[in-house]
């Protein structure tokens, strides 16, 4: 295990976790999110991918960047916006395929139960 990592207390771990959760609870930010897994975008190019007004892509954008999932760099006057950690993406394809099959199993449950009646 990487020795920085058994030097951070469980609570800020839990903290981490909870704020990063967060952070890609919201459909909007899920579509920015694979976005920037693509390519550095920058807010105008988030506006037009996700037809979202600019103050939401910035409101979203802000939320990512404080639980540290994006970061910034300036290019001229343009500033874009990347991925910190590219692996993020595989996490939510994760998650998502876990909840895919918690859904596929309820409506099994729900057939069976509705069979048996």
């Amino acid at each position: 295990m990487n020795e920085t990592l058994k030097t951070i207390p469980t609570d800020e771990v839990n903290l981490l976790h909870a704020k990063l959760c967060r952070a890609v609870g919201d459909p909007k930010r899920l579509q920015i999110l694979y976005a920037l897994a693509q390519s550095p975008l920058t807010v105008s190019e988030l506006v037009e991918l996700t037809d979202a007004p600019q103050p939401t892509v910035s409101r979203h954008l802000a939320v990512l960047r404080e639980s540290g999932v994006v970061q910034t760099s300036r290019t001229g006057n343009s500033i874009s916006y990347s991925l910190t950690v590219p692996q993020i993406v595989d996490v939510i394809d994760s998650m998502r395929s876990i909840l895919r099959q918690v859904l596929a199993q309820q409506v099994n449950s729900l057939e069976d139960a509705s069979l048996a009646e």
